[in-house]
């Protein structure tokens, strides 16, 4: 439905965020400020111990520090209590004492029907609670009891039985007024194909109800007592009411509990759940006879930043975990990840509860490892790697599993833990598996300095000159293909040239471009030419570096041009960030004793290695490592960014005392 202009404005006026927050949350009385509407608690959407979530009253909005949750009164209700937008607005408008607009009747009749849907579900739990206490279900009580279910836990879970009848619980409902309509859209009876009468979808079953993030009742779950069974496991087909692929079996529980510091576990079903949850886990969900999808692992992050998944330990859990790898690395984030705890072979977790109790899981859940080590044991279990090019295809598959992951700082990580392994892996410790390198201190390749040519070239004796080129390169390149201009636009802009001549040309480069538009891009060398005249344009292409440029020698095409404009600007910025992160550290320095201003130029030192050696992140951080070009170049870099940085120091000195 629409809701009329200023309704929401005049709601988030009406209601104190402070006040639905703290419903949910501690106040640290230490940082917040009553009197200014400034409050600070631990976030109710991740583990932590500090208070780095930040509520400002005035303004109505929130924001976490740690996991950058934000909003306002609407979504923090929709977060915590899994509520639609609309459902949020009604909740938030009764607490103020607003009345709602009147709803567009098509969207109160949907929302009226799922209601009534939703009452259906609960008297099936109810009639399916009641069946459960009858002679019929003496084999189910025992099977339940047998795997450590007594009846206080039983009703805790308002674990049922659905008895073996075609038509018990159609006729219990319908006898009750429910329409038979409800009761098939429900997804608790089915039409038979050939027509006819409908019929209980859950027979000769135990039923666990599954509930959504609110608590409601939205489907229903069914184990099977027949051995012989063509499923041993049914879910609720999808309704209205239930989105398998979006809903988490115990969800609302855990919610509450993973709120007070319970860590988040991912099991593979409701016993699973029910088992960790009664050894003292309650922060366990599982989804619903499904691998976990997209949506199913926002949910879980919304929960905890790095959720524990624990499952079977056979091939079965083994793929899941592989699926959920291969689902998980685009999405991941610094801070937002997954752990893995693989149950002992041919156990889950329910088994490991029954035979070591709760301390057995704990001690497994201790051991869960990070993400990277199931990806490194997914490319390496059961295989062997003795030729080089077996070891190459292992590379490349790293390689491409590592850069699906967006954030570049992130990838850098996952390529030093890469490394790591793989040199465990290809070069263990200990003389006698090392062969003659055994004892070599130092890769003989390992760069020692520039050499006495490099020390006496111009570019040695002015470092700006090389920047100077790369301008040059950059602007030469684009006035030879101006096709390429749109692709550059943005980058172009942010340049800032060293060279006036450079600066002058750039900036009659952009008015040209923004003059001429896209369509006449070929327009747009003339007119650079009018605005400066022939001497500026003459002497960019009378560089000699230029003549060997790909795209800018006879015959070459603007793709060739690309890749140079590419490189140049790569390059240019590697140079520009590693001298930034000198100074900027170099201001920093108290003393070369400071380790971690070393650690940051050895780190931009490498970054700028990489930029202008033309070497991707991934190869650098593992594919270079096997030889120690990677440990030794790091050192020298570092030796050296110090000694740079030392004397751009010196020299900032003597700049200031003249």
């Amino acid at each position: 439905m629409s809701l009329p202009p200023g309704f929401l404005d005049e709601l988030r006026a009406r209601v104190s965020l402070a006040q639905i927050v703290g419903r949910k949350v501690t106040w640290d009385m230490r940082k917040s400020n009553q009197g200014r509407g400034d409050w600070w608690a631990p976030c109710p959407f991740h583990q932590e111990k500090t208070a780095s979530f930040h509520v400002d009253d005035r303004k109505g909005y929130y924001y976490c520090f740690g996991c950058h949750a934000k909003g306002d009164a609407i979504s923090f209700l929709r977060e915590t209590e899994n509520l639609g937008f609309m459902e949020a607005v009604e909740a938030l408008a009764r607490e103020a004492g607003m009345e709602m607009p009147a709803r567009d009747p098509k969207a109160a009749e949907k929302a009226d029907r799922r209601a009534r849907l939703a009452e259906v579900m609960e008297q099936a739990v109810r009639h399916y609670r009641l069946m459960f206490a009858t002679a019929a279900a003496g084999p189910a009580r025992d099977y339940l009891a047998g795997r450590g279910l007594d009846t206080e836990a039983c009703a805790r879970w308002e674990i049922g039985f659905a008895p073996d009848t075609r038509q018990g619980l159609f006729q219990h409902l319908t006898g009750k007024g429910v329409p038979a309509e409800d009761v098939i859209a429900a997804g608790l009876a089915a039409l038979p194909e050939g027509g006819g009468a409908p019929y209980d979808r859950f027979r000769g079953r135990i039923i666990f109800p599954i509930r959504d993030g609110r608590g409601r009742a939205v489907a229903l779950g069914g184990r099977a007592m027949d051995p012989n069974a063509r499923a041993k496991y049914l879910n609720s087909p999808e309704t209205e009411l239930f989105d398998k692929g979006r809903t988490l079996f115990n969800l609302a529980r855990a919610r509450e509990a993973v709120g007070k510091g319970a860590p988040l576990i991912v099991a593979e079903g409701y016993m699973d759940v029910i088992a960790l949850a009664e050894a003292g886990f309650a922060g366990a969900v599982a989804p619903l006879g499904t691998a976990i999808t997209e949506e199913q692992l926002e949910m879980l992050w919304r929960l905890a930043p790095e959720p524990i998944v624990a499952l079977d330990g056979d091939a079965a859990g083994l793929r899941a975990a592989m699926r959920l790898v291969d689902l998980a690395l685009p999405r991941l984030q610094p801070g937002r990840s997954l752990r893995f705890c693989l149950m002992p072979a041919g156990q889950d977790p329910d088994d490991v509860i029954r035979a070591g109790g709760a301390a057995a899981m704990a001690a497994l859940l201790g051991r869960a490892e990070p993400m990277v080590r199931l990806l490194w044991r997914r490319e390496t279990e059961g295989k062997v790697f003795d030729s080089p090019e077996r070891k190459a295809a292992l590379d490349q598959r790293l390689r491409e599993a590592i850069r699906r992951i967006p954030d570049a700082g992130l990838r850098r990580h996952y390529g030093e833990e890469i490394a790591a392994l793989r040199q465990a892996l290809f070069r263990p410790a200990g003389p006698s598996s090392r062969g003659p390198a055994a004892g070599r201190k130092r890769s003989k390749w390992a760069p020692a300095g520039p050499s006495p040519a490099l020390r006496r070239s111009p570019l040695a004796a002015d470092p700006a000159a090389a920047e100077r080129l790369r301008e040059a390169v950059i602007l030469a390149a684009l006035l030879a293909h101006p096709v390429l201009l749109p692709d550059f636009d943005s980058a172009l802009e942010r340049l800032d040239c060293l060279d006036p001549e450079h600066e002058r040309i750039r900036a009659a480069l952009l008015a040209e471009l923004h003059a001429c538009g896209e369509t006449a891009l070929a327009a747009v060398p003339e007119g650079v030419r009018r605005r400066l005249g022939d001497g500026p344009l003459e002497k960019l292409r009378s560089l000699s570096h230029l003549r060997v440029v790909p795209g800018l020698k006879p015959g070459d095409g603007p793709e060739l041009a690309r890749k140079s404009i590419e490189d140049a600007f790569t390059r240019l910025i590697a140079e520009r960030g590693w001298r930034a992160e000198v100074e900027e550290a170099t201001a920093e320095i108290a003393g070369l004793a400071d380790e971690m201003v070393t650690w940051r130029l050895g780190r931009a030192g490498e970054e700028r290695h990489r930029a202008l050696m033309g070497v991707s992140e991934d190869e650098t951080e593992f594919v270079r490592a096997e030889n120690g070009l990677l440990i030794d170049r790091r050192e020298w870099e570092a030796r050296r960014a110090r000694l740079e940085a030392v004397d751009f120091r010196r020299r900032k000195r003597r700049r200031d005392n003249s």
